[in-house]
């Protein structure tokens, strides 16, 4: 069934849907401008009724004022003044909300081009990142790059979202017309599958609901898929990853505080100190003041060992057999994100986990134009110390860098870690 705009029956936040026992899926939103990003995310908490009444009485008001007759949803996430005012999303805007199958983290992330670098921002942590497209455009040059950022990125899983079909009389041609121009570019980014949906947020055509317009359609509605979309893992499958943030004295005893940034850690198991390379045994874990066996990713806790080893902030305790690379040359996709150029020779901070050292930019396939503000590359730097790194492939939360301006602490690029074949050619 088909939604309209007048379902304005839907105002409060249904609390008793929110359960404890529920998953969270954390995904992202992109598209060009005006192709509906923000009424799609609107629409998806007006009919998911996530809408608090107030929230959408300041949306009505609002929109009364512009000489709308019906609420202009996009204004639930445009919060900035400045966005409202212009009409377009400049921030990143994280909503949360709920239905009785999971929790939602969503990241509604800017669609100009010289936003793009917020896109990265938003789905660096994302499972998911749905791609909207105008169904009267089609794919165009921002939907490429949010594609290749999604493929930078390794988000396990996309969605294209063909909007405003009702623009396009609804026709099958249009929607089969763009999947198909989309997925040969995907397969040029090797982007591992993507879900098509074709959708209307303006009238609300599949996407908390069916849409009666489309029959020919036979997948899910847009809810119905991130309701479904399988997220996560078994954390004792991965590398475990225990960046060291905090050394606590106890007297003789030595405490090592952090985030397990994957895998699992067990009382007994055999670890390595990095950089060191210093062995020992876990001796203890203590997750919220509790003593445990076991803990996992993305569980904060804190370690004892039953050797004492010279351990510092910065260090990484693995276990297991997947050793990271300890290397003091680092190789990585990158998008820049300052507005002040990146060139071959500057001097960084490289912070990786909770470790930052000094690095030098050694070579860029920007050359020596550099890389300016939203550009996308590859890098090679050479840092003054050895860093313990994963494949980003492999592990999200260790395969990842920023590089800092050592002269004022501000972030200059996000980095990637490509330990293959491919970063070699660079």
């Amino acid at each position: 069934m088909t939604s309209t705009t007048s379902s304005a029956a839907r105002t409060d936040v249904d609390t008793s849907v929110i359960r404890p026992d529920v998953d969270t899926l954390r995904f992202a939103t992109a598209g060009s401008v005006d192709d509906g990003k923000s009424t799609l995310v609107g629409r998806l908490l007006h009919d998911s009724k996530s809408v608090l009444t107030d929230q959408l009485e300041a949306v009505e008001h609002a929109s009364r004022n512009r000489g709308q007759d019906t609420p202009d949803l996009a204004l639930l996430t445009d919060g900035l003044r400045a966005e409202r005012e212009q009409g377009i999303t400049i921030d990143v805007a994280h909503r949360y909300f709920a239905t009785a199958k999971r929790r939602f983290i969503l990241a509604d992330t800017p669609g100009h081009v010289q936003y793009t670098r917020n896109m990265v921002t938003g789905a660096s942590t994302a499972e998911l990142t749905i791609i909207l497209v105008d169904a009267r455009n089609g794919v165009v040059e921002q939907t490429r790059r949010h594609a290749a950022i999604a493929a930078l990125l390794r988000v396990p899983h996309i969605v294209l979202a063909v909007n405003k079909m009702d623009l396009v009389g609804y026709e099958a041609k249009e929607f089969d017309r763009i999947v198909e121009d989309f997925a040969g570019h995907a397969a040029e980014l090797d982007l591992p599958g993507f879900t098509p949906i074709p959708v209307s947020a303006l009238v609300g055509d599949n996407v908390v609901d069916r849409s009666a317009h489309m029959d020919w359609y036979e997948g899910p509605a847009l809810l119905e898929h991130l309701e479904s979309v399988p997220v996560g893992g078994d954390p004792r499958g991965e590398p475990a990853r225990f960046p060291v943030q905090y050394v606590i004295r106890h007297g003789e005893s030595r405490h090592y505080a952090g985030q397990l940034a994957s895998g699992s850690l067990r009382v007994g198991d055999r670890v390595t100190v990095h950089p060191s390379g210093g062995t020992s045994a876990i001796e203890g874990i203590d997750v919220l003041g509790e003593e445990v066996r076991e803990a996992y990713a993305p569980q904060s806790l804190t370690l004892r060992l039953t050797d004492h080893l010279d351990v510092s902030r910065g260090d990484m305790i693995t276990s297991g057999p997947d050793a990271p690379a300890l290397t003091r040359d680092v190789r990585a996709a990158v998008c820049h994100l300052a507005d002040r150029p990146l060139h071959v020779g500057d001097r960084v901070l490289v912070r990786h986990t909770t470790r930052t050292v000094q690095a030098v930019v050694r070579n860029l396939t920007a050359g020596e134009a550099g890389l300016h503000a939203n550009d996308l590359g590859r890098i090679v730097l050479r840092t003054a110390e050895p860093l313990a790194l994963d494949d980003y492939a492999d592990c999200r939360r260790t395969g990842a860098f920023i590089l800092i301006d050592p002269a004022d602490g501000a972030t200059l690029t996000a980095g990637m870690v490509d330990l293959g074949e491919a970063a070699a050619t660079i």
